[in-house]
């Protein structure tokens, strides 16, 4: 660590406490022979760390901070200058430890959850349970005393090679295109709200693309045209198991969905579509139990596929081909799709339970990485780009401990 060097009574002084911390006695005689030895002694020991943090895993955060800004983030938020100052003042101590501690919990949990809290405001509700701050704050404690500060910080962010797409796409953006490098922080912003690891098997819904995919192993194994909420009923950003394959389903509509009674079966006081052609639902529901009441199903208007922008559901997820989207997913899961063919054949409702549920995850970037690596431009359809980037542009306090 670097101590700054005294002359005469200062640098005294200064021995003597560096051999009380590092178990040297120091004879502070005006004996020539024994003040050079006792000199000497100090010369030889290890350098000092006044604080927990010592000057170089200092010096690691302030490099990690400053790499920040190739996330999307503003090093200043992290009170960088103020680190810098007082590691070059001090090379350390109780007053750079505080520094310290609080800038590194601030980046962690940006870089694990994203520096937006109130994520229900961007309709973003899906939960982590990974960003306990007792838990980030012993990590950090293991990580000062073993000098991987900067690995930890990094081995929070997100590993989903879109999000390195992105990354790469904001880095090689001129700061002058700020409408691009704007949409890539946004984008790169919610990357940090998703869990970490989404599952071997899932599916995976990109609103803004108006797809579906079906990933199985980490590969996507199919893709299917959706149609996603209208923007009066947007499609909330969710993830839940599928847990069962509903062919031809009853349909009961929500309040918000007035309906003329034609058609439908009063059952108890609720009206309820029985399954046929022209039930809401078409002829297959894919079943994910949910506060928000949103789920995967046919339909019968098949004319908003041919759509280019395709938001005019109530905010559940149309699928093309939805029966062949329940062929697959029963046949992964237990081998064969003969239940979901012989179910078909009529109008009965029946329930194809799955096995292994499998998560669905229903997302909102406006840019996308596809498995070219080539950066995609997507439409915005419920306008949220532009007020998640202004809630990044607000300077932030960083509370000290």
């Amino acid at each position: 660590m670097f101590a700054p060097r005294f002359a005469g009574r200062g640098r005294r002084v200064l021995l003597a406490t560096a051999a009380a911390l590092t178990g040297f006695v120091v004879v502070t005689s005006a004996t020539p022979p024994l003040a050079t030895a006792a000199a000497a002694s100090v010369e030889q020991a290890p350098a000092v760390q006044l604080g927990r943090w010592s000057e170089a895993v200092g010096r690691a955060l302030l490099a990690e901070i400053a790499a920040s800004a190739d996330e999307g983030l503003d090093p200043a938020d992290y009170r960088q200058d103020a680190l810098a100052d007082e590691l070059q003042r001090t090379g350390g101590g109780e007053t750079f430890d505080r520094l310290a501690d609080a800038a590194a919990l601030k980046l962690a949990h940006d870089y694990l959850l994203g520096t937006v809290e109130n994520k229900a405001a961007y309709d973003w509700h899906i939960d982590r349970t990974d960003g306990d701050p007792s838990r980030l704050a012993m990590q950090l404690r293991q990580a000062v005393a073993t000098g991987q500060v900067q690995p930890w910080l990094r081995s929070l962010l997100p590993q989903d090679p879109r999000y390195a797409g992105l990354r790469r796409a904001y880095a090689e953006t001129p700061d002058a295109n700020f409408v691009l490098r704007g949409r890539l922080r946004a984008n790169m912003e919610r990357w940090r709200w998703m869990p970490r690891d989404l599952g071997r098997d899932h599916i995976y819904v990109n609103v803004p693309s108006y797809t579906l995919q079906v990933v199985e192993n980490g590969r996507a194994v199919a893709e299917h045209v959706v149609v996603v909420g209208a923007r009066a009923t947007p499609t909330p950003a969710i993830g839940y198991p599928a847990q069962s394959v509903v062919l031809n389903p009853w349909w009961t509509p929500p309040k918000s969905i007035k309906v003329s009674g034609k058609g439908f079966v009063n059952d108890g006081g609720a009206l309820r579509q029985p399954p046929g052609p022209r039930n809401a639902l078409g002829r297959v529901k894919i079943d994910l139990p949910n506060p928000h009441a949103i789920y995967l199903h046919d339909t019968p208007s098949k004319q908003f596929f041919a759509k280019e922008s395709r938001a005019y559901s109530h905010g559940c997820i149309r699928v093309q081909g939805a029966d062949r989207l329940a062929a697959e997913l029963v046949k992964l899961d237990t081998g064969s799709d003969a239940a979901v063919t012989a179910g078909l054949k009529s109008y009965a409702t029946q329930t194809v339970k799955l096995h292994a549920p499998r998560p669905v995850w229903l997302v909102y970037f406006t840019a996308d990485v596809g498995a070219d690596g080539k950066l995609r431009l997507l439409e915005d359809p419920y306008n949220r780009d532009t007020r998640l980037l202004a809630a990044l542009e607000k300077p932030v306090q960083m509370a000290m401990r």
